[in-house]
């Protein structure tokens, strides 16, 4: 089957608009910390609801898709989520700030399982190749959410954040007018060969699945902290440019968008799993060095960090909806969901390491997390047999 790129491109697109607001909130916490006058752990907080509501969540709505195309999703979703952060800046009250955040999070939760189940419609015979077309959209939209925030708030101050609501609307429209190429026939391709007879997974499947979502909490653990901590290194402990931390947050993301779009060939032809293996070994040794370094080699290194580690981000939703082929809604909302937003729970424990032991020991602590995920990696049994596939 050959790869549809005009349909991945524009729902890659969508995916770039929508994940833009969940790249901007990291980058956003000192900002909200000083106007609120929050603690660390309280800040992270904030992030902890940003992604329960945003992906924690998303396995429902993989439910949803899985039982109906739901389309109205992909033209609706961006705009929701647009118009949560948009108007975040113009609240002064930590628990409507809160209910805000998890609008936003709705949006993004809502738009990702119909999004990737549609794009894997498109993707052709290679998987992870066809998805991270679609993915690299959504990297994209982390990694230029927190220069795009942060340059708003620098210039215009918190209500500034007002004009992330132009993206959304641009992007609904947009999809509204090409809704017609996403018909609900384009469904029918999901489900892979034999796929329909499958009532069960085999117990070496579900436990190959709960390892790979464990795998991915670790890999997401790492991302957030970064994003998350590489503003509080740079604004609240090192006393510096906002604009500097934010560039250096989106160097990490967009590196890690390219790094998709190399990494997902290079997958298909080692092997997914032994691919995701090595991107988590290389990630410690190099933050190390970007710990200890400075000007444009912390750039360099950093970089490549995100190359590395990011460019896993669609063959672990390949390798999920390898050993979930009947549900690949559910199987997408479980790693880019449930995976990254418990992920995203680590912030919070990171959060209250910083407020006992200062930022740095947080920054050292996030050292370890890639290697356990490089560990758990070892255990997976991918790909699944011919027999317990169906």
């Amino acid at each position: 089957m050959k790869m549809n790129k005009k349909a991945l491109a524009i729902l890659s697109a969508g995916h770039l608009v929508t994940d833009l607001n969940q790249g901007a909130l990291p980058a956003l916490l000192p900002f909200f910390k000083e106007a609120l006058q929050l603690s660390y752990t309280t800040a992270g907080m904030i992030l902890l609801f940003g992604n329960i509501s945003s992906s924690v969540i998303q396995p429902a709505f993989g439910y949803l898709s899985d039982k109906k195309p739901q389309r109205w999703f992909l033209p609706v979703t961006p705009l929701i989520a647009c118009l949560g952060m948009a108007i975040s800046g113009f609240i002064h009250n930590y628990l409507l700030l809160l209910a805000v955040v998890v609008v936003t999070g709705i949006g993004i939760a809502s738009f990702h399982p119909e999004a990737y189940k549609t794009a894997y419609a498109f993707t052709g015979d290679k998987k992870a190749t066809g998805m991270s077309i679609f993915s690299v959209g959504g990297n994209l939209g982390m990694g230029l959410g927190p220069i795009f925030a942060v340059s708003l708030v620098t210039h215009l101050g918190l209500p500034g954040t007002l004009w992330m609501i132009i993206p959304g609307i641009l992007m609904s429209g947009a999809l509204i007018l090409l809704i017609s190429w996403f018909s609900p026939s384009d469904h029918l391709t999901h489900l892979q060969p034999g796929a329909e007879e499958k009532h069960h997974l085999a117990r070496a499947d579900k436990i190959s699945l709960v390892l790979l979502a464990c795998t991915v909490i670790f890999r997401t653990w790492t991302q957030l902290g970064l994003v998350t901590y590489i503003p509080f290194y740079y604004i609240n402990y090192l006393k510096g440019d906002p604009v500097y931390a934010g560039m250096l947050t989106s160097t990490f993301l967009i590196a890690g968008a390219v790094g998709t779009l190399i990494g997902a060939p290079l997958a298909d032809r080692w092997g997914h799993r032994n691919y995701l293996a090595l991107t988590l070994l290389l990630p410690s040794p190099l933050l190390l060095l970007f710990y200890n370094s400075a000007g444009i080699a912390s750039f360099l290194i950093l970089t490549l960090t995100g190359m590395i580690m990011i460019s896993t981000f669609s063959v672990t939703i390949v390798m999920s909806q390898t050993l979930l082929p009947r549900y690949l809604g559910m199987a997408s909302g479980l790693m880019v969901g449930f995976a990254v937003g418990t992920g995203g729970v680590g912030v919070t424990l990171l959060g209250t390491i910083a407020d006992r032991w200062g930022v740095p020991v947080a920054m050292n602590a996030i050292l370890i997390l890639p290697l356990i995920g490089f560990v758990l990696t070892l255990l997976i049994k991918y790909p699944p047999k011919k027999q317990e596939i169906g």
